[in-house]
């Protein structure tokens, strides 16, 4: 007797999740257009094996370039820094970090618009924790890029959706 109302419960819980819209993090509704995916980036990219995971993750196959695959490629990404504020004495105390990524989709053979994307993201400086702040810099970067490939798989699927 047990097993059933635990069944029901589940059951009962699942149906009211379902029906209020709820979704996992980072599940997204692929369109047919990007089942298959081909991504084009330059060599040793990392902004590319982060794409690519994302977009496994979201369901799509990585293929071999074929005439009816979604194409997208990566041509530019670049971080730059501008400063925020400084210290009393005159060294700068907070960046603004800024992550772009240009990026083209060429659908059926055909080349969409060139998009772009940023990301933004402030970094306190502290000349004095110079190791420290380097490694936190290489986790904001990092994070900065997994953001860059949401946005990214975000706007595809908006694009294709049309």
């Amino acid at each position: 007797m047990h097993q059933v109302i635990r069944w029901l419960i589940v059951i009962v819980v699942a149906t009211a999740l379902s029906s209020c819209g709820f979704q996992l993090r980072d599940h997204y509704q692929l369109p047919p257009a990007m089942q298959s995916v081909v991504i084009k980036a330059p060599a040793f990219s990392e902004f590319a094996k982060v794409v690519e995971q994302r977009f496994v993750l979201a369901g799509a196959t990585l293929d071999a370039p074929q005439s009816d695959a979604l194409v997208i490629e990566l041509l530019n990404e670049k971080l730059d820094r501008r400063t925020l504020s400084l210290s009393q004495s005159g060294q700068v105390a907070e960046y603004e970090m800024i992550y772009t990524v240009t990026y083209q989709l060429v659908r059926f053979g055909e080349p969409l618009p060139v998009q772009q994307l940023e990301v933004y993201r402030d970094y306190q400086d502290d000349p004095n924790f110079a190791l420290a702040k380097t490694r936190e810099r290489e986790v904001l970067v990092s994070e900065m890029r997994e953001e860059a490939a949401r946005q990214l798989l975000r706007q595809t699927i908006a694009l294709l959706a049309e």
